[in-house]
């Protein structure tokens, strides 16, 4: 717990006005690209990009490996997604992302 009037007390509420601010912009970007239909026009393009790179099929290979290794009754989708998402996430191609982040980019600044 925080003392009351020390220096700690004034960081700790720096950090929540910090983290507020950030979820409202978080928040604002949101409402943004969902009202303007770019939320989904990402989505789709990620998912083509994704297909397109042969990062799915391994994912998918990945999958189906583990499933056969410890069985479909010992296996929940909960196990299977808490086993494959770090993988997942660290081999999307770097080409992706950075396709991605540039158009999510234009778009902020437009």
């Amino acid at each position: 717990k925080v003392r009351p009037g020390t220096a700690a007390e004034t960081m700790a509420d720096t950090i929540s006005k910090q983290d507020l601010q950030e979820l409202e912009v978080r928040t604002a970007i949101e409402e943004k690209l969902v009202e303007s239909g770019e939320k989904e026009r990402l989505i789709q393009l990620l998912r083509k990009r994704l297909i397109e790179s042969g990062w799915r099929d391994q994912l998918k290979k990945q999958c189906q490996e583990i499933i056969k290794n410890k069985g479909t009754e010992k296996i929940t989708i909960e196990d299977l997604v808490k086993e494959v998402m770090p993988r997942g996430k660290a081999t999307v191609p770097e080409k992706v992302k950075e396709e991605i982040m540039e158009k999510l980019q234009k778009f902020l600044v437009s």
